[in-house]
């Protein structure tokens, strides 16, 4: 298996970013380990640097450029979390960040990449309308162009938090992550492979905006015009370097409605007392609705953030 990702990648990023991140805990519950019938570690992105894993992901980025071309600036397009990513590592290099988000991105999101000084461009909540406008901003101002998963120095730096999840806990069967774009759950099945190949690795996929099922399925990749989903965090369209992680190394992809996420993020909130986005609360959905497949079993699973709205929770 010829992976373009190695294991030095993984080691280098961890090395590069780990002053700039915290290395977040590992929590566990007895109540939802009676209620879900297996032993659960959660990994709590939601307590990262702008509230979710996807500050390792863009600090990467951004500091694995050269410094000459890294004084242009940078742009992305992202519905919240990794635009947060690419703001903050921006301000910390004292360089300009470009920034597309959806009009419907929310309010939390927006102030918060506002807060980090970088320049917002608003633009109709479709994955082309985010692409286009990205590319324009690129050619106008010369900065750099990440992808908000897409790109191999956001995989891997997404993928240490698997690194440091399976150095802090002991020998997990499984792990859980949330897909979207697939940068996590691509970085996580790399962490797995490399350091603990017993352990399989999951997904939890909303069903609004199941790409990454279909594509599992078909063999290729599989798009989702419009995808609709209260897990705002998982819009984004898989990319194809990440797809050739996930189709090699990740076990299967589970689907779940908005109403299951929605029940799976309340027990966490209520039951763990910590706040999480309803994104996060989609591999807590797919484990309930799939007890059978990890009965009796130490799974893993990364709470990815905790940017909620919280003049629009849904309980």
């Amino acid at each position: 298996m010829d992976l373009q990702i190695k294991a030095s990648d993984l080691e280098q990023a961890h090395e590069r970013i780990k002053s700039h991140i915290h290395r977040t805990q590992v929590m566990t519950s007895r109540s939802i380990n009676e209620f879900a019938g297996c032993s659960i570690y959660f990994k709590c992105e939601n307590f990262q640097k702008i509230g979710a894993f996807k500050a390792r992901g863009g600090l990467n980025a951004v500091l694995s450029l050269p410094k000459e071309e890294r004084k242009r600036g940078v742009v992305t397009h992202s519905s919240g979390n990794h635009a947060q990513a690419v703001s903050l590592a921006a301000q910390m290099c004292g360089i300009p960040a470009y920034i597309v988000m959806p009009e419907t991105a929310p309010e939390v999101k927006k102030k918060a990449v506002k807060g980090y000084g970088a320049e917002i461009t608003l633009c109709k909540p479709t994955i082309q309308a985010r692409k286009e406008n990205a590319n324009r901003i690129q050619q106008e101002t010369g900065a750099f162009l990440i992808s908000p998963y897409n790109d191999n120095n956001v995989i891997a730096g997404q993928g240490t938090a698997g690194i440091e999840f399976l150095e802090d806990t002991d020998g997990l069967d499984a792990l859980i992550t949330p897909v979207g774009g697939g940068g996590l759950l691509a970085g996580t099945a790399l962490a797995a492979h490399y350091y603990s190949p017993t352990t399989k690795v999951f997904a939890g996929e909303p069903e609004g905006a199941q790409d990454t099922y279909l594509s599992m399925k078909a063999g290729k990749m599989v798009t989702v015009d419009r995808p609709d989903t209260i897990a705002d965090g998982l819009l984004a369209s898989m990319g194809d370097k990440n797809f050739a992680i996930i189709k090699e190394l990740v076990e299967d992809v589970f689907l779940v409605n908005d109403e299951e996420i929605v029940a799976a993020m309340r027990l966490i909130w209520e039951r763990m007392k910590i706040i999480i986005e309803p994104s996060c609360a989609v591999p807590m959905a797919a484990l309930l609705k799939n007890k059978e497949k990890f009965a009796g079993q130490k799974v893993g699973i990364i709470l990815s953030g905790g940017n909620v709205d919280l003049g629009k929770l849904p309980f």
